[in-house]
């Protein structure tokens, strides 16, 4: 494990809502159905100004001022975004008459960059692949240089752009095809970010798990000065999960309205054990499986070599997989549905075309609907995955965690149907749950090349036989053999172990291991890897009256089997409710927060 002298300090995010709104001059309380309303006209405001300034951007002369990094002086390109558009001269339009701060301006500049940053890759991209791209085959030229290297899943959705718009031109190529020659400017969802702000805008004070937030609202929809943008005070409840943790700061939130009114997405930094990946001589290794979301396995370094007992961790997802596959059935099956309407909508007639649009806007709220089932499930399931993976990690005395590299891991050879499932998987999802709850306990999570860790054997480096088909693997020359996402595990620890010296590390991300280093792996008798404390589940009870007995008769008692539900846990329930409803929190559980007021970031 990390010293416990040595602390690093990460970032995370949680969400909240309101449960109380006041007028921050006045003290005079504020709906909250109002609220939502005044919210919902400053986001207006900021994505109809956003939406223009990316469509008035939206040419080659942009992305590459981008690409360059530099103004018109040569001068290096500021890392805020509301900084860099001020000093190129992009300044959003409003209507006419219309006031808005100069810190709400900020809030769309910010965005609007941020998101042309975003696809200045993709624009480099496109024109790289389509020099190397044949119309007539439909495929692209190997690169000749690294710097022409794209990852294939990326290369295949643009070759995808491409054949399509060699279909519109009757196969004319052109020599340099740019972003804004492949596609529409993006849409933007609408949101602010109040962290490109500054106190005049909005700023935040933590006090007993209790964030008090004044941000400035207009008080009509088309305000005309500035006395139509007042302060108002809004009041929200931390989470209980976060009372005790040793938080340093707090950032501004980001104002988002869905269908339960407005959502604070917040962030914070906290303090936690610093981990150092020379140090230790253990690793944990995660293989993502076609059946589960992940499994693991334990792998140490000796002085004799590398050493594991081959039993690996498979983790259970209580039936949420069975679920998200069903799900993505019926949102492709909506899908379908709804394309195929709107191919007959576009030759009927005027009576009929009312109808079928009619049809097809039930068919996609269905699809939302399900989407937004999808979203909650997988996170749930990455989130109890990651805390399965940690505790198990710690338990084992593992300071590295090895996951696949998202990059080069593709599904093939499976089916359609199968490919397209684990493709939609929440494997990225899943990485950041568990780089969160693995930082927790000191555990860093880095990435290794995932090419063949499921095909080759730990020990001789050789290619595994299938005895037992797919699922089993067994190495004739060592002996050694078992499920093969263990095996698979085992090759990921191993790699990590063998090089975590030439870990690369960016910004942003985990570090990387990009070399594959061989040793042989020696199994071992004796137990290395701990064994994982079943999840017990609530039972479920029934609320029918028992049946009353007869006088004089002796029945026979009858106890009915238990019933576990995939969705509750021994966790329970905290007694404050739900965290961000709309009622109104009286005596909050007080906190241990380090600051209790913190300036935007």
């Amino acid at each position: 494990m990390a010293d416990a002298g040595l602390t690093a300090l990460r970032q995370f995010s949680f969400t909240t809502r309101p449960y109380l709104a006041v007028d921050d001059a006045t003290g005079a309380p504020i709906g909250l159905d109002d609220l939502d309303v005044r919210v919902g006209w400053m986001l207006d405001l900021i994505s109809g100004a956003e939406t223009e300034l990316i469509s008035r951007l939206w040419q080659s002369a942009t992305f590459d001022v981008l690409a360059a990094g530099c103004d018109s002086h040569g001068r290096k390109l500021p890392m805020h975004g509301h900084v860099a558009a001020a000093r190129l001269g992009w300044t959003p339009h409003y209507p006419d008459g219309v006031y808005v701060p100069s810190r709400v301006t900020r809030v769309v500049t910010a965005q609007a960059v941020g998101t042309l940053r975003a696809l200045a890759y993709r624009d480099t991209a496109i024109t790289a692949l389509s020099a190397r791209f044949d119309p007539a085959t439909g495929r692209i030229a190997a690169p000749t240089t690294a710097a022409e290297y794209v990852p294939p899943g990326f290369a295949r959705g643009v070759v995808r752009q491409l054949t399509a718009r060699s279909h519109r031109t009757a196969g004319a190529a052109d020599a340099r095809l740019r972003i804004t020659d492949m596609q529409a400017p993006p849409q933007t969802s609408a949101m602010a970010r109040l962290s490109a702000a500054d106190r005049q805008l909005a700023h935040m004070t933590v006090t007993d798990a209790v964030m008090t937030l004044t941000v400035t609202l207009p008080t009509t929809a088309a305000p005309t000065a500035r006395a139509q943008w007042r302060r108002v005070r809004l009041t929200a409840a931390i989470p209980p999960h976060l009372h005790r943790r040793p938080i340093s700061e707090w950032h501004l939130p980001t104002l988002v309205l869905d269908h339960r009114g407005l959502l604070l997405r917040c962030a914070a930094t906290e303090a936690v054990p610093a981990a150092d990946l020379t140090s230790g001589t253990t690793a944990v290794g995660v293989d993502w499986s076609p059946s589960t979301l992940g499994v693991a396995a334990v792998a140490t370094q000796t002085p004799e070599g590398v050493v594991s007992d081959y039993r690996g961790f498979t983790y259970d997802d209580r039936g949420l997989g069975i679920k998200l596959a069903r799900l993505q059935t019926e949102g492709q099956l909506l899908h379908r549905k709804a394309a195929r309407l709107r191919r007959l909508a576009a030759a009927a007639p005027p009576a009929v075309r009312a109808q079928l649009e009619e049809k097809i806007a039930v068919l996609d709220g269905h699809r939302t609907a399900v989407g937004v089932k999808r979203a909650k499930i997988n996170r749930e399931m990455a989130f109890h995955f990651g805390c399965q993976v940690a505790d198990f990690a710690a338990a084992a005395g593992a300071t590295v965690i090895a996951v696949e590299d998202l990059t080069t891991l593709e599904t093939r050879g499976h089916g359609h149907v199968n490919n397209n499932r684990a493709a939609q998987s929440a494997r990225r999802q899943a990485v950041g749950a568990l780089t969160h709850t693995a930082a927790g306990v000191g555990v860093t999570v880095v990435s290794v090349p995932a090419r063949g860790s499921s095909a080759l054997c730990p020990g001789c480096n050789e290619a595994l036989s299938r005895p037992g088909g797919y699922h089993r693997a067994w190495c004739v020359q060592c002996k050694i053999g078992g499920n093969r996402d263990h095996v698979a595990a085992v090759n990921l620890a191993k790699r990590a172990l063998l090089g975590r010296g030439k870990a690369v590390r960016k910004r942003g991300r985990n570090p990387r291991i990009r070399v594959i280093e061989h040793a042989p792996v020696r199994q071992c008798r004796d137990k290395m890897c701990p064994t994982p404390s079943r999840q017990r589940h609530r039972r479920v009870r029934r609320s029918a009256p028992a049946a009353t007995p007869q006088v004089g008769v002796n029945q026979t008692k009858t106890v009915p089997a238990p019933q576990a539900s995939v969705w509750d846990t021994v966790k329970p329930a905290t007694p404050q409710g739900v965290t961000g409803s709309r009622e109104v929190h009286t005596s909050p559980t007080p906190a241990t927060s380090v600051v209790g007021s913190m300036r935007s970031m």
